[in-house]
């Protein structure tokens, strides 16, 4: 059996100045990773934050190569974590005495239904797939947007509903499936629609072909009225 060889168990072949590229090295995947998520989306995320994802993702990486390859020198990969923690502790230091940095970094709370209609502007900006967000209405109990009157994304991709009363709803844009919900650009019959895009809802007469007054859309589809079962 070969004797333990302290200097190979520690930093294996490298120098001990090996130890601040590994700082770059962190500081670099650290910067990389976050980047790439944040440009992803933050519907990509879910339960936690964009920041902790990050820390997690690098963490993984690290404590991964260390375990299953006997090559990888240890003192590096402390290193790693060591400039994480410190660089975790910072940021969320900085985060708590800098409300815009809190903001750049985590996002913040957007609002993408109002008053039963979809807020176009936000709903442009995020990085959402409208199939999984209608799941996520119907999922919440929602058959339509007249039934909420306020929908929120927080900062850790998850969707927050508030309900009308029974009382207060007003007709909306159906969130059922493309087989339940049939669109038009020439009106069939006299009645309530709502725009495919924002929600609008306004009455349309036989033979109307319309675009939205206020997203400029021209697909409709007959509005509901149904309340929350």
């Amino acid at each position: 059996m070969a004797d333990f060889d302290l200097h190979k168990f520690l930093i294996n072949d490298q120098p001990y100045t090996f130890l601040f590229e590994v700082i770059i090295r962190v500081f670099i995947a650290y910067s990389v990773v976050f980047i790439f998520l944040k440009i992803s989306g933050r519907r990509g995320v879910q339960q936690l934050s964009l920041f902790e994802v990050v820390i997690i993702l690098t963490l993984g990486s690290a404590s991964g190569d260390v375990t299953f390859y006997d090559d990888v020198p240890v003192l590096p990969v402390i290193m790693v974590f060591v400039v994480l923690l410190l660089l975790y502790r910072l940021t969320t230091w900085a985060m708590s005495h800098s409300p815009a940095l809190s903001k750049l970094i985590e996002g913040d709370v957007v609002t993408l239904i109002s008053n039963g209609k979809y807020v176009a502007a936000n709903l442009d900006k995020l990085n959402i797939s409208e199939d999984e967000f209608l799941m996520e209405l119907r999922q919440d109990g929602a058959e339509h947007l007249g039934q909420i009157r306020l929908g929120l994304v927080e900062v850790d991709g998850q969707l927050s509903l508030y309900f009308y009363k029974d009382e207060d709803v007003v007709p909306g844009l159906s969130v059922l499936p493309a087989e339940h919900r049939p669109c038009f650009t020439l009106i069939p019959h006299d009645g309530r629609y709502a725009c495919n895009r924002c929600g609008l809802t306004q009455p349309l007469h036989a033979g109307d072909q319309l675009d939205c007054p206020e997203c400029g859309r021209n697909v409709w589809s007959l509005a509901l009225e149904t309340r929350r079962t």
